[in-house]
C-alpha cells in the first residue's frame, strides 16, 4: 500500500481535514514502515484509550504507531473512501454489524491462512459470540475487541427509594414482572419505569427473547410478520404507547436512552456494558440484571466489534507487518487497557478480569457470553444490514408514537425487506463466485 501522500492530500482522504484530528507529525505522510490502522473516536475518553493503544502498539512493535482517529458517525462513510481510494490503513476497525458487508464486498481479507499459520495465535482464547460476528460465508474476516450482550441497567437509588426489592442478579426476571415494575414506578410527569432507543437495534433483542428474529434462517425473507416477532414488537410498543411507562419522544431521530437514564428519574434502560463508563457518571447508584426473559429465555442481542486487515495490502512486508498491528491491537496487553478504561467488555476471555466494577454486578458480563448466567444471541445482520436498518427506520418508529398500529407497519415494510433480503443472498453468491 502507498503511503506517499502529501499531508494535504492525506488528509482530505481519509477526512480528517477539517476534523481538528491529527496524523502524527509528518509532512509527506507516515513513515514507510508504519503501523497504521483506523478507528471512531468520539470523545476524549475514546481518545485517550487510543493513544494508550497506540503507545503499546510502539512498544510491541518497535515501530511508528499513526492511528486515524475519526468520529463513530462518519466513520463508515471515511472507511470507504479509503478503501476505495488505498489509502485504508494496515488495519481497520469495523462494527460487527458492517463485517458481512465490506467481507462481501472483497474490501477486507480472510485471515484464516494467517491465523492457521501463526502458532502463537490463539482463536480460542475469544469469546464463541465475538467469533461468529466476525465471521462470513465460512471464512474469518476480523479478530474482535470487544463483545458484549445488551442488559439492563436500573436505578438502585430510585427502587430502593420506592421501597423496591433489588431485582435478581442472576436470575432473569419475566416479561410480565418487568412490565409490572415498569407500571409500578411509573408517575408520569417525574418518573418513568423504562428507556430504550426507538429503533431495531433496540427492539431485536425483544425479539430474539420471544424467538423470533428479523429474517429466516437462510436469510431468504423477512419473518417480522410472525408470531414471535410480532408479539415482542407489541410488548414493547406497548410499554411505549399503551402503557406509557417511557419518557416522552421529543424526538425520534436523537432520543437517547442514555440520556433519558441519566436525568435519574428513569428505573430501567436497555443498553449494552459500552455505556459503563459513561454511566459512571451518574449521581446516583445504579446496576446492572441479565436481560428480561421472554418465551425463548433471556437470550438479547450480543454485539461486537473487531479489526480487519484491508484487501489492498499486499503479501510481504505490509502483510506481515498488518499481521503483527492486528494481533497486538487485539492481545490480552491492549484488550487490558480498554477494559480497564470501562469502554467494554473485551473479546478475549484473558482480558476479562479487566473490566471491573462499578458497577457491583458488571461480572455478569462475562457470565452470560460463558454461557453461566442467562444466554445471548449473536446479531444477525446481511450484507446490506444498512439498508435493512435505514427500511425498519423509517416505518418502525410512528409504532412507538401510536401513529401506527404495529401489524400495519410490519405488512407495509416485509415486501420491502424481502427484495433486500434476496439481494443479500445474491451478494453472498457473487462473493463466493469470487472467491472461485
Amino acid at each position: 500500500m502507498s503511503t506517499k501522500l502529501s499531508r494535504r492530500s492525506f488528509l482530505e482522504l481519509t477526512g480528517l481535514a477539517g476534523l481538528g484530528l491529527a496524523v502524527a507529525g509528518c509532512s509527506s505522510g507516515p513513515p514507510a514502515g508504519s503501523a497504521t490502522w483506523a478507528m471512531w473516536s468520539s470523545s476524549a475518553a475514546e481518545r485517550k484509550v487510543w493513544q494508550d493503544f497506540s503507545a503499546y502498539v510502539e512498544q510491541q512493535l518497535k515501530v511508528k504507531s499513526v492511528p486515524t482517529l475519526t468520529p463513530s458517525g462518519p466513520y463508515p462513510t471515511k472507511l470507504d473512501l479509503q478503501l476505495v481510494s488505498g489509502t485504508a490503513g494496515l488495519v481497520t476497525a469495523l462494527n460487527g454489524t458492517l463485517i458481512p458487508t465490506y467481507a462481501a464486498r472483497g474490501a477486507h481479507r480472510p485471515l484464516d491462512d494467517l491465523i492457521e499459520g501463526d502458532s502463537d495465535f490463539d482463536l480460542d482464547d475469544f469469546y464463541q459470540p465475538i467469533q461468529k460476528i466476525s465471521s462470513f460465508n465460512g471464512k474469518t474476516y476480523a479478530i474482535g475487541f470487544d463483545v458484549a450482550p445488551t442488559v439492563m441497567y436500573y436505578n438502585k437509588s430510585l427502587l430502593q427509594k420506592q421501597g423496591i426489592a433489588l431485582p435478581s442478579r442472576t436470575e432473569p426476571m419475566p416479561w410480565a414482572t418487568f412490565r409490572e415494575l415498569a407500571v409500578e414506578l411509573t408517575h408520569a410527569p417525574d418518573q418513568y419505569g423504562f428507556t430504550c432507543a426507538p429503533a431495531i437495534d433496540d427492539l431485536v433483542s425483544w425479539i430474539y427473547c420471544a424467538g423470533g428474529n428479523v429474517m429466516s434462517e437462510d436469510a431468504s425473507r423477512s419473518i417480522l410478520g410472525e408470531p414471535e416477532a410480532m408479539e415482542a414488537l407489541q410488548f414493547v410498543i406497548d410499554l411505549f404507547v399503551k402503557d406509557k411507562v417511557t419518557p416522552p419522544i421529543k424526538n425520534l431521530v436523537t432520543e437517547s436512552s442514555l440520556s433519558n437514564f441519566l436525568e435519574g428519574n428513569v428505573a430501567f434502560m436497555q443498553n449494552g456494558p459500552w455505556q459503563v463508563v459513561n454511566v459512571r457518571k451518574a449521581k446516583f447508584d445504579w446496576d446492572i440484571i441479565p436481560f428480561p426473559a421472554g418465551a425463548a429465555g433471556s437470550t438479547p442481542r450480543v454485539s461486537g466489534s473487531s479489526f480487519a486487515i484491508p484487501s489492498g495490502v499486499r503479501e510481504g512486508a505490509d502483510l506481515d507487518l498488518a499481521w503483527k498491528l492486528l494481533k497486538t491491537l487485539t492481545s490480552t496487553g491492549a484488550l487490558d487497557i480498554y477494559a480497564k478504561a470501562g469502554r467494554n467488555n473485551p473479546a478475549r476471555f484473558s482480558a476479562g478480569s479487566a473490566f471491573q466494577p462499578p458497577p457491583d454486578n458488571l461480572g455478569i458480563v462475562q457470565d452470560i457470553l460463558a454461557g453461566k448466567v442467562a444466554g445471548g444471541h449473536p446479531f444477525d445482520v446481511t450484507t446490506n444490514w444498512n439498508q435493512v436498518k435505514q427500511l425498519l427506520g423509517q416505518d418502525l418508529p410512528r409504532t412507538f408514537l401510536g401513529q401506527v398500529p404495529v401489524p400495519e407497519a410490519i405488512a407495509g415494510v416485509t415486501p420491502r425487506l424481502d427484495v433486500l433480503m434476496r439481494q443479500h443472498l445474491d451478494n453472498i453468491r457473487q462473493a463466493t463466485a469470487r472467491r472461485g
